[in-house]
């Protein structure tokens, strides 16, 4: 009998294992409402109906068995046990009924933590969708982030006040770490009277925005939370990416650009470029991939070493003594347990409850320079070292970011308005679904080091894997 090619295999696996995709178990994750904790809540239609802009049509409103698939990628023959069904995700977007009548609602919007770009899009977009789509005009701004519920005044705001929000940098509600007085936050939103909370920032803001919705939910008052997560580490998880993340990785495409000019400018040139990405290197890992400059890419998410056989020394001097010049970038977390610290630095944290980083680039730095004194004496060498931190952190979004953060605002919108509660809305593979606060703050996106796109960083920068052998 001859041989089978791969095409035919392919197609009688398919063949028998077809009835097996109709048979994969699928668990719909929770997603909270108001009508869970209080009871015959009055509903409306939607005012999209009326809507002159939209003329909604046969399947504009979402289905509440629209779901979103968390997990696209099967494996045949054998899929899935029966044990283990696959997670899916609510849809997001408008529903038929909603749960304020728009005249009564008195929406809170708040940017806490860091900058990234895309906040004031994000604040420009709640305002416009509630204004706009759903005839909303008590919409405030809360400043100075979480401590701002309870220390100062909101800030009225309409369309005509955030029209070019979204060209600005930073946040013009201000924002600050720390701050979180659980007790004050939600006694300041029952006292004002905000019955929908838009909480814009990263996983510890979320972490507080879980808290928020818990003591909401146990006093039982009817005021909807959502938070819109803000990263532009893109370390958040379960989404497909943080807002801001695209235009952070544009921006580090600059300093890329800068530190190769000056490492092929001067004899045995190290350009060393530091990138944010506390507990993940997705931005080191995409600027690496897109730039085409980088010889060597350290991230949090893999150990390396500096001396001896296979580590990063050896492997700078073989680039040298083949370019004459070489680019290293590293991620803030990479390299944190090789860096010298006092017992007082060990226990140090920031205001958001963060252990607090030491300068990798700067004591890479030194130890470059170091090693070259050491190995090389009166050689010539230099290392030219850009953190571009702030700069990107304080751009305005790009177009795709900016795209994204209007499709984030509004998709947060139509859910609040529809009566959900506790959730986060984020495109998981590409479509934009709403998922339980909690799963998102307990959850991280790290880079996979065992991932084909970490095996393109390998092979676009020819590194060593840094493992002892």
């Amino acid at each position: 009998m001859a041989a089978m090619t791969q095409a035919e295999e392919d197609g009688l696996i398919a063949q028998s294992d077809y009835q097996n995709l109709f048979s994969i178990s699928i668990k719909l994750q929770n997603l909270p409402h108001l009508t869970d904790y209080i009871p015959n809540l009055k509903t409306l239609p939607n005012p999209l109906d009326q809507n002159p802009f939209f003329r909604p049509s046969e399947g504009f409103y979402i289905h509440p068995g629209d779901a979103i698939l968390r997990q696209i990628v099967l494996e045949l023959p054998g899929t899935l046990p029966a044990p283990s069904p696959h997670l899916a995700y609510h849809r997001a977007g408008p529903r038929r009924s909603i749960f304020f009548e728009p005249s009564s609602v008195k929406a809170a919007i708040v940017t806490c933590g860091g900058l990234c770009p895309g906040l004031n899009t994000v604040i420009r977009e709640l305002v416009n969708g509630l204004w706009e789509l759903y005839g909303v005009r008590q919409i405030f701004g809360v400043t100075a982030g979480y401590r701002g519920f309870y220390s100062t005044e909101p800030v009225e705001l309409n369309p005509k006040i955030v029209h070019n929000w979204h060209k600005r940098g930073g946040t013009a509600l201000e924002t600050s770490r720390g701050g979180f007085d659980l007790d004050k936050i939600v006694n300041a939103i029952q006292n004002r009277g905000f019955n929908q909370v838009y909480i814009i920032g990263g996983d510890g803001t979320l972490r507080g925005a879980v808290k928020i919705f818990n003591e909401i939910r146990r006093r039982k008052l009817n005021v909807a939370v959502t938070g819109i997560p803000k990263t532009v580490d893109n370390d958040v998880g379960i989404i497909d990416r943080s807002f801001g993340f695209q235009t952070a990785v544009e921006m580090a495409q600059q300093a890329i650009s800068a530190a190769n000019v000056e490492a092929e400018s001067a004899v045995n040139g190290i350009g060393l470029v530091k990138l944010m990405g506390r507990s993940t290197g997705h931005i080191a890992l995409h600027a690496t991939l897109s730039s085409g400059d980088v010889d060597c890419c350290l991230i949090p998410e893999m150990d390396f070493y500096l001396d001896g056989k296979g580590g990063l020394f050896e492997f700078l001097e073989q680039r040298l003594r083949e370019n004459g010049h070489a680019v290293l970038v590293v991620a803030e977390g990479a390299g944190q347990e090789l860096i010298p610290r006092t017992d007082a630095q060990k226990e140090e944290r920031d205001e958001s409850g963060n252990l607090v980083f030491l300068d990798v680039g700067v004591w890479l730095k030194s130890e470059l320079k170091n090693w070259w004194t050491r190995d090389h004496p009166g050689e010539l060498f230099t290392v030219k070292y850009i953190d571009p931190t702030y700069m990107i952190r304080a751009v305005p979004a790009n177009a795709t970011d900016n795209s994204y953060c209007t499709l984030l605002a509004h998709s947060a919108i139509h859910g609040v308005m529809a009566g959900y509660t506790g959730f986060v809305p984020g495109p998981i593979n590409r479509n934009f679904a709403y998922i339980h606060l909690e799963e998102v703050a307990q959850t991280k996106n790290e880079v996979d080091t065992k991932d084909h796109k970490w095996a393109w960083v390998r092979s676009v920068s020819t590194q060593p894997d840094f493992v002892r052998r």
